[in-house]
């Protein structure tokens, strides 16, 4: 499957309709009051006419085999996000935000004030000089564009940046994390294709418990297939992601530091509160969308499907992924699945539904139990959530099961604690294994 590219700021067209509605050239759109061939309100009528128009353009133009628009809902097209702004300059970024967001911001224009006009220049200058894509730009600005003063938008940018900072560094005390409810450190904004610290998008997630089904993020599941079949189309998923009405997605394999990769002591700092929390995206009723395929693969389930230790319901990070609001997403083709498979699917989607809403914490152990994970230690880690623990251990690769398993017993939930005393009230004396 192919994306249709578009350039709603790059089309040969675009200024010549433009002119003919009475307005001025992109690089200078809003007339100054002292033009005398130009009266200014006419002008205005005029591009407001223009602007309605290709609105109504661009609604109609989608991605192939979706029906995302790129001007309705301001998503803009992977080609375009990923401009470097270095090469666009402050005037060729700033006129792409006015053609997205459909304002008449003009450096150069007599409405704006003075101090305005160097404000513009001082929020858009670093995004230049750092050389960042035209989607950061968009992702960062986007939310303040409208309704905030220029000249706040710098301070409001840092303001939630360092609240960020400090609310993650709070959360940490004596090896453990004080609450449940911390939000993902990075996000994958949809609309920019741009993955932006959640600081960037709090303003925006006010309002909703973001790990609720009315909130406009989603964590996205997935069944991790070999190297071989992770040829996968980012463009593609994020499409569909789009489609079921997501702005906002976490995605592991995006939004988490991975090993091996660039600054691998952040990686080990960070995953002491990222690995853990991870479970926060999948709240119980928290939207989410599934791959049970691997990512970005369609559904397609053959009569072995559940003997491979990378199915789905076999992975032990996946235990925590299913809600009351999964949604299967992925291409589905002819005959998904064989009968037979289709029925043990549903039973066992069922079930681990059923299981996460009554939270039987015997259960819940026994089934992680069974799972498959890279360490044993995740197997522990993806129980904090399940089992309610509050504070939460932090993730130590260098722990040991036995160190971790005890750790997690005493902050558990006092139900559980209650559970597991109830089935096993004294020590036994089998081999000790997950």
């Amino acid at each position: 499957m192919r994306m249709t590219q578009v350039y709603p700021s790059e089309s040969p067209w675009y200024n010549e309709i433009f002119e003919s509605y009475g307005a001025t050239t992109m690089t200078n759109r809003m007339p100054s009051f002292d033009e005398p061939s130009m009266n200014y309100w006419k002008g205005l009528k005029n591009q407001w006419r223009f602007w309605w128009w290709m609105r109504k353009v661009y609604a109609s133009r989608w991605f192939a085999h979706s029906q995302v628009s790129l001007w309705y809902d301001k998503v803009i097209s992977s080609a375009l996000a990923n401009n470097p702004c270095a090469d666009l300059g402050i005037d060729g970024v700033l006129e792409r935000l006015n053609v997205t967001l459909g304002t008449f911001y003009s450096p150069g224009s007599k409405d704006l004030r003075p101090w305005r006009k160097t404000t513009l220049h001082s929020i858009l200058e670093p995004y230049i000089a750092r050389n960042d894509d035209f989607g950061t730009v968009y992702a960062h600005l986007q939310r303040f564009w409208y309704d905030y003063d220029i000249t706040e938008i710098e301070d409001a940018l840092s303001a939630t940046e360092e609240e960020d900072r400090e609310m993650r560094r709070r959360v940490l005390m004596h090896d453990r994390i004080m609450t449940w409810d911390v939000p993902p450190r990075h996000v994958w904004d949809l609309y920019a294709n741009q993955v932006v610290p959640y600081s960037v998008v709090k303003r925006f997630m006010n309002g909703f418990r973001w790990g609720s089904k009315c909130a406009p993020l989603w964590g996205i599941s997935h069944a991790w297939v070999d190297e071989k079949e992770r040829d996968t189309n980012l463009d593609l998923i994020r499409i569909e992601m789009l489609n079921v009405g997501a702005q906002y997605a976490w995605l592991n394999v995006l939004c988490l530091r991975q090993e091996g990769g660039k600054g691998e002591h952040l990686r080990l700092e960070e995953w002491k509160l990222n690995v853990p929390t991870i479970g926060s995206m999948y709240y119980p009723n928290a939207s989410v969308g599934c791959y049970f395929n691997g990512l970005g693969w369609p559904l397609h389930l053959p009569p072995d499907y559940f003997e491979s230790d990378r199915c789905w319901f076999r992975r032990a990070w996946t235990l925590q992924e299913i809600t009351s609001f999964a949604t299967i997403v992925g291409e589905t083709e002819n005959g998904i699945m064989y009968m037979g498979v289709r029925k043990v699917f549903e039973e066992w989607l069922a079930h681990l539904r059923e299981m996460r809403r009554e939270e039987n914490t015997l259960e819940l152990a026994l089934e992680m139990q069974n799972r498959v994970s890279s360490t044993s230690l995740d197997k522990v880690a993806g129980l904090s959530y399940l089992l309610c623990a509050e504070p939460i251990p932090i993730y130590d690769a260098k722990k040991s099961d036995a160190d971790a398993w005890e750790e997690l017993m005493d902050v558990i939930s006092l139900r559980s604690q209650a559970e597991l005393f109830f089935y096993f009230p004294e020590s036994g004396n089998g081999r000790k294994y997950w």
